[in-house]
Formats: structure tokens, sequence, C-alpha cells
């Protein structure tokens, strides 16, 4: 059995735990602090043996875990682990230098992705086409202005000048993402809507939260020892 499907197993056993409605309420009742099996089942009025029967499986599944109390020794109280539930997110993204972000014409997604990604990750970004404009759309560069962040709009590239060895090609369109079979290949695509089609402030709005939801999303699961300051 291999190490990564060892983790799926674990943290498919955390998920089915948390499947159930009660132990997701005695959960999130040790969230914010410590109980007994008693108090939980005043609390949340349910009998001491479900209480019981539910705190077996959250415990096996490594997600709770016991302590006797150091005044009364007959009592026990719950403590939570929320070391395990942070195993519920993917498995960190190693052997990452810079996030190069494609799109096709490099004048808006992948543009405002890289303005992200340095601005909220802190970690290297550039920005790349595979048939790139001659400017960034002025939309684009509006949009980022009005979030605090600035985009050069004669900055634009081929992905061919950009890309090196040890970056994390991320594609933000559809069609880099489906025409990249060469050397440089996207290891990750985000199917994000062009906003240059509708040509509206409220797409390029729409586009920029998306991307800066997946910025988010992403950064943390970027392996800390890969950072670059």
């Amino acid at each position: 059995m291999t190490t990564e499907f060892a983790s799926l197993q674990g943290r498919a056993r955390i998920h089915a735990a948390l499947g159930d409605p009660a132990r997701l309420a005695i959960v999130d009742a040790l969230t914010l602090g410590d109980a007994s099996p008693g108090e939980i089942a005043h609390d949340l009025g349910m009998p001491t043996n479900l209480v019981a029967h539910h705190v077996k499986v959250l415990t096996e599944a490594g997600l709770v875990v016991r302590g006797r109390s150091e005044g009364d020794r007959r009592r026990t109280y719950l403590r939570l682990r929320p070391e395990t539930l942070a195993t519920l997110t993917p498995p960190p993204l190693t052997d990452v230098g810079r996030v190069v972000f494609v799109c096709t014409r490099n004048s808006a997604r992948s543009q405002l992705a890289a303005a992200l990604w340095a601005s909220r990750a802190g970690m290297p970004a550039a920005s790349a086409g595979t048939k790139p404009a001659s400017r960034v759309h002025p939309r684009a560069v509006a949009v980022a202005h009005r979030h605090g962040l600035h985009l050069d709009p004669t900055g634009t590239a081929h992905l061919n000048q950009v890309a090196h060895d040890g970056d994390l090609v991320i594609a933000v369109c559809d069609n880099a993402h489906e025409e990249l079979t060469g050397r440089v290949r996207p290891r990750l695509h985000w199917s994000v809507p062009d906003p240059v089609r509708v040509d509206t402030d409220a797409a390029f709005e729409a586009a920029f939260t998306d991307l800066a939801a997946r910025v988010d999303r992403l950064a943390p699961v970027i392996n800390s020892g890969d950072r670059h300051d």
C-alpha cells in the first residue's frame, strides 16, 4: 500500500465519521471547548448511549481524544483534534518554484491571476499567452486598480519566453489548456470564463472574483518548504 493511498484511506475515514449529522454536531460542540460525554448529551439533547457510540467512531477516526479530569477522576473530557481536520485538505504540491498563469491572449485572466498570486500568496508569479495580444485589456487594468493591484498595460508575453523548468504552469482558460500539449503543459487548469467576450465591468469583476477564490484555495497547499522570498 502506497503512502498516498494510505493517506486517502485515512481522509475517507474522517469524512465518513463526519458524514453523520449527530457526529458533526458533536464536532461543532467541541470546536471551541472541551466537554464531557454527559455534557454533550445534555447540550445536544441526545441519549448518552448514542453519544457513546458516536464518540467511539470519532475517536477511531482520530478526531476526538479523551482526557481524565484532574478533579473528579471518574469524569472524562472530550477534546477535538484540529490537526486531524487539517488533513482533509488536499496534499501539498511539491517542487514548485514560480507560478506561471497562461491564457490565450495574456490580456486579462492570466494577468489578473498573476497579480493576485503575487499579492495574496507572496510567491513569485508571471503570466503569458499562447497568442499574446499587444496590450493588456483596459478593463483588466481597471478592475485590478479597483482592487489595489497594478497591471502593466504593455506587459504581455508569449509562454515560450516566460516558462522555465520548475514553474507551476496553470491554464486559466480552456483554449490554453487544450492547446498546450508540447514541452510546456499546464499542471493545473482553471476553467474561468473569458470576460473579454462579454466586455463589461461586471464580467471582469466576476473573473476577478473567481480567480481570487481559486488563488486563496491553492496557496495553502503549496508546500511551505518550496516557497521563495
